[in-house]
């Protein structure tokens, strides 16, 4: 073959694969919930920030490191695990007049758009709805780190902690306003576990015989009921 003709046909083919190469999804996690929470701070009267969490969040996340455009993530938050640190200002703020958590027993949170600023931050934008409302939010994010999980199932797990400023009374919340401050601040601590339905080298275990796992604390071990949860 003259060397133009294979010079064209190695191009074409570089071509026709480029398309491929870009349509490849990023990978899928899932939260975890054990270890994904809000804190939320809210002032109290003029005289502090009131503080509580909000535990066991449970969601999707598309998320490759190198392209952060790509990412999507979908989130909900059961309300009934909110905890200020008093069982009554917990049914309080649980209440009709103010969270309504009977009849609106989760928020919820799907992106719309992400704006990187650099390889370890991006603004997430989505629409977060709460107590049937619906408002855009912007989460400042922090990557912390994406790895294989040190203690079994030793699953790749990517870790992010976010801020964002919310205003209550956009959201229909607006009872006792000389009590309740109208911002709220929000903190959250977020790990997701890469799903196991999608192939990873690095998901993959290495052995030293067939069927006997390695003795690296790396090997990507299925759980068993003997191993329990990382703390």
């Amino acid at each position: 073959m003259e060397p133009a003709v294979s010079q064209r046909l190695t191009l074409a083919l570089l071509l026709c694969a480029t398309p491929c190469m870009a349509a490849a999804a990023p990978d899928t996690y899932r939260l975890d919930p054990v270890h994904t929470r809000v804190l939320f701070t809210v002032e109290h009267a003029g005289f502090s920030q009131a503080l509580g969490t909000v535990s066991g969040s449970e969601g999707r996340l598309a998320f490759d490191p190198d392209d952060w455009h790509s990412a999507t993530l979908s989130v909900s938050v059961p309300l009934q695990r909110l905890d200020l640190g008093d069982d009554a200002w917990n049914k309080a703020t649980l209440a009709r007049n103010l969270l309504d958590a009977e009849r609106h027993p989760e928020a919820r949170f799907v992106s719309t758009r992400i704006e990187p600023i650099d390889p370890t931050h991006a603004r997430v934008i989505g629409e977060l709805t709460l107590r049937g409302v619906t408002r855009e939010v912007a989460l400042e994010v922090t990557l912390n780190a994406v790895k294989r999980h040190p203690m079994p199932p030793f699953r790749r797990t990517a870790g992010f902690s976010a801020t964002a400023t919310l205003s209550r009374n956009a959201f229909g919340i607006d009872a006792w306003p000389s009590m309740i401050g109208d911002t709220v601040q929000l903190r959250i601590e977020a790990e997701a576990v890469r799903d196991r339905t999608a192939a990873d080298p690095q998901d993959t275990p290495s052995v030293d015989a067939p069927g006997t796992p390695a003795a690296s604390d790396d090997s990507d071990l299925s759980p068993s009921p003997a191993r329990k949860r990382s703390p």
